[in-house]
């Protein structure tokens, strides 16, 4: 049986075990505290918690001072909230400024389903992949999420960390090195090869099952950090399979499949199919119902690596 955890209470958990170890660690949120994993942080360590309220473009700009005055903010909130609603000030302030601040945004892609698009954040890679050294991170596990939030704390500049809302599968087994900008070889396979990341890294895996039923032996790769992504990893995935099928729980433009095609168009060129969110707003409705929408399941991934293969 399956064995699943809840993303906050993950970040949550790994959050207050990076505090124990350093004093300069500072939670910081707008209005939403207890629902991004703060409550066993400020339960432990109050004088190292604010609150703020809804404004998140003055919380961003009041981490940037602690910043300078040497301590480490982590900041979370829902992930439009700290990404798109504040873009400016994380640019100028965060980016621009290279401060060590690290940002958290919870209920990322769409996995805020039943509040629609104003609470969708399908665009934060994009956007903040623009702004120069800023490190992007997507874990895709418990485990990883656990890791991803440790190492971005040992990262000396600004990170971006997004997780989802629903629970999610462990699926690795035990423990394994993580390291910011380097990929992980999750299924080995020369027929072909998936790339995904996140919250749909577990419906990748998924589909390279359901592909070896039918003889196509696919490799896995979960890209856990877009920025810097693992290029040695993708062109040597290129070489030695010819396609790779990204799948993301994202938009496409600026999204995982845009840098994937952008490495290996510049290294070695091969095909690439891009499964992801399209240029529309996503409604409301049962998670998984929208990830079908968008052919995020398994099934669908398989079968759109079936076709993709023929051709």
């Amino acid at each position: 049986m399956e064995k699943f955890a809840d993303p906050r209470e993950t970040f949550a958990e790994a959050l207050l075990e990076a505090a124990k170890k350093d004093s300069r660690i500072v939670a910081l949120s707008a209005d939403s505290s207890s629902g991004s994993g703060f409550s066993p942080f400020k339960k432990n360590f109050p004088d190292r918690h604010l609150e703020f309220g809804i404004m998140e473009q003055g919380v961003v700009g009041f981490a940037s001072g602690l910043a300078t005055m040497g301590k480490i903010p982590v900041v979370a909130t829902i992930a439009t909230f700290v990404t798109s609603r504040p873009f400016e000030m994380v640019r100028n302030d965060l980016g621009y400024m290279r401060q060590n601040v690290k940002l958290v945004g919870r209920c990322g892609g769409i996995t805020y389903n039943d509040l629609g698009p104003t609470h969708h954040s399908l665009e934060d890679f994009a956007i903040l992949g623009t702004i120069p050294g800023f490190t992007l991170l997507s874990p895709g596990d418990p485990l990883e999420i656990r890791k991803a939030t440790l190492a971005m704390f040992e990262h000396v500049g600004p990170v971006y960390m997004r997780i989802g809302q629903q629970p999610i599968p462990f699926l690795y087994e035990g423990e394994y090195p993580f390291q910011i900008g380097k990929g992980i070889t999750m299924r080995e396979g020369k027929d072909l090869t998936i790339v995904a990341t996140g919250t749909v890294l577990q419906k990748a895996i998924a589909a390279s099952d359901l592909l070896k039923k039918r003889g196509i032996h696919t490799r896995v790769i979960n890209i856990h950090t877009l920025k810097p992504i693992d290029r040695e990893i993708l062109v040597q995935a290129a070489r030695e399979t010819g396609k790779i099928v990204t799948v993301e729980e994202n938009y496409l433009r600026g999204g995982l499949g845009s840098l994937v095609a952008q490495v290996v168009s510049t290294e070695y060129p091969v095909p690439v199919r891009m499964i992801g969110i399209d240029d529309t707003f996503v409604g409301t409705g049962p998670y998984e119902d929208l990830l079908a929408k968008f052919g995020l399941q398994p099934e669908q991934i398989a079968e759109t690596a079936v076709t993709f293969l023929r051709k």
